[in-house]
């Protein structure tokens, strides 16, 4: 008898399943293809062949457990996605490219999960994911980037270089005068983004309720959009003739340019801070990125393709520094490469973990807060990782 009882006195404790505030920290990313890490494959871009860009290879999007495949086809989450910082912290991509406010299917008939409760003929909405995600993980901060593709960012793109490609330098057709791009803008579609991007953020915060989480528990990090093109006095190409779009894949014109940074992307930056403030989140903070790639962006004057920097590939000594972090605007040209059209005009691989950078930053060591991201100097860190800081 005694012996029995020694041995239930020595026996371990019960072991508690991972959840709300058990286990190892999870980061989890939400929201479109600029946290998913769409174009995270390349490197840079150049004209003389994928393999001199190519950073991650064919399996770059592969998602699933075993890395053979996507768990939902296109959604794009990347390796070198900005979810994972490492340091002890698990990250949890669920992001996909194409996302936006509201699931639906695209013209493709590509499953696209919005930041909603959908659930039907096994698919779900990003906040049912993290809601059945959060509940057997300790999830401590969920960062979101939601609300370029419900402004039509991708049909802005294209309508621009579209009037590029269609029109001669001495009678440009401009695109910021066209109604498909200027639709957008007016007040009250952008009263109406405001509103279905703040909802967005509530999903996100209800899921966490839902799994068992209180507000001070976790912390929600809203991301809005960098530039990912100069204005017109800091292209390196000049705008006459066609090279913008068939060396340097930025075909716009210099007032589209200007358009796209003072008004587009502000509108963009300024709903989404909006929304965040709208959600009325007490745990919701912002990572501002609208000037995070700075002298990196596509067709800047201060990069350049790989073999117009002098480099033999992007794992040459000073390819973070001299090459482009934003991926090259692709046509029908991609056929029989290994490009795809949705990759164009997103952070590439260098892009990716410089947001990486500035990703950890922001989870500050377990107390997640916010900030303005911002180039922080030339070369890497440690990770590999552009020099970045939050500000």
């Amino acid at each position: 008898m005694a012996a029995g009882l020694l041995t239930a006195g020595l026996s371990a404790p019960p072991a508690f399943a991972d959840g709300p505030g058990s286990g190892s920290p999870w980061v989890v990313t939400l929201g479109d293809s600029y946290i998913s890490g769409e174009a995270g494959r390349w490197a840079g871009n150049s004209n003389d062949g994928e393999s001199l860009i190519d950073a991650l290879g064919p399996t770059a999007y592969y998602d699933n457990a075993s890395h053979t495949a996507e768990q939902i086809t296109r959604c794009h989450r990347s390796q070198s996605a900005e979810v994972y910082i490492g340091g002890g912290v698990n990250g949890m991509n669920l992001a996909c490219s194409g996302a936006t406010t509201g699931t639906h299917t695209d013209s493709s008939g590509n499953f696209k999960p919005g930041i909603d409760f959908y659930n039907s003929g096994g698919n779900q909405g990003q906040a049912l994911m993290l809601q059945n995600f959060a509940s057997s993980h300790n999830v401590t901060m969920v960062a979101v980037s939601i609300g370029g593709n419900d402004f039509g960012f991708g049909g802005i793109v294209q309508k621009c270089v579209t009037d590029f490609l269609t029109s001669p330098s001495w009678l440009p057709n401009y695109c910021n005068d066209d109604s498909a791009v200027t639709s957008n803008f007016t007040s009250s579609n952008v009263a109406a983004q405001r509103a279905k991007i703040a909802q967005a953020f509530r999903n996100v915060a209800q899921a966490m309720t839902n799994a068992g989480y209180s507000p001070s528990s976790y912390k929600i990090v809203a991301q809005d959009y960098p530039s990912p093109i100069p204005t017109s006095s800091g292209f390196r190409y000049s705008q006459s003739g066609y090279t913008r779009q068939s060396t340097g894949g930025c075909g716009f014109w210099n007032n589209d340019a200007n358009y796209a940074n003072s008004t587009a992307l502000t509108v963009i930056d300024q709903t989404v801070a909006g929304a965040a403030s709208d959600a009325g989140l007490s745990n919701l903070v912002t990572m501002r990125l609208s000037s995070a790639f700075n002298s990196r962006r596509l067709c800047e004057n201060t990069v350049g393709l790989v073999e117009e920097a002098g480099l033999s590939s992007w794992r040459s000594a000073g390819a973070v520094d001299k090459t482009e972090w934003i991926n090259q605007i692709r046509t029908v040209t991609t056929i029989g490469s290994d490009y795809y059209i949705q990759e164009s005009i997103h952070p590439n691989y260098w892009g990716q973990l410089a947001l990486r950078n500035c990703l950890r930053q922001a989870y500050n060591g377990g107390s997640p807060h916010g900030g303005a991201c911002t180039r922080g100097g030339t070369g890497t860190n440690a990770n590999g990782e552009p020099l970045m800081t939050l500000n």
